[in-house]
């Protein structure tokens, strides 16, 4: 373990969780996530469509525009079916999906079972980041559920320790 954390925080829903990066499994995935939390930063979140429970924040390109480490990531700690608590970073490069001339950088927040990366253009596996810890699993999925019932909001993502 770590003690790298990153601060999880939505003000409408309750959720404030802080989940430990895990540098060792996902080492250029955990860097890319510690580096742009550099400064806090508030991204969009909204319920996904395809993947199941999981509140999905795009990192909008403004955030990274100029940015050394806004680079492809590899799969790291890869997964396709992510469990309770994961948070997973998706990589998708330019003009893949939807011809975007930006890469896509996803935050999941994945909050409950069954969930899974199958999107459009196909499975897409993701690295997971950072883990919820179990005492807090419960409290997390009642957020994200509220955050489900209400729509779009804004996630607040911030460094804590390391």
């Amino acid at each position: 373990m770590t003690d790298r954390m990153i601060h999880i925080r939505e003000t409408v829903s309750g959720l404030d969780i802080k989940a430990p990066l895990l540098s060792g499994r996902a080492p250029e995935n955990a860097a890319f996530f510690w580096d742009y939390l550099a400064e806090e930063r508030t991204v969009g979140g909204m319920h996904a469509m395809w993947t199941g429970p999981e509140i999905s924040c795009p990192i909008p390109a403004a955030h990274l525009e100029g940015a050394r480490y806004a680079k492809p990531l590899p799969p790291e700690n890869a997964t396709l079916n992510p469990q309770p608590g994961d948070i997973v970073l998706s990589y998708v490069p330019e003009r893949m999906w939807g011809g975007s001339p930006n890469p896509i950088f996803d935050i999941g927040l994945f909050y409950g079972p069954g969930a899974r990366l199958l999107f459009p253009i196909g499975w897409l596996a993701g690295s997971v980041v950072a883990k919820v810890p179990a005492a807090d699993l419960e409290g997390f999925a009642t957020a994200c559920g509220t955050i489900r019932r209400n729509g779009a909001c804004e996630v607040i993502f911030s460094r804590s320790g390391g």
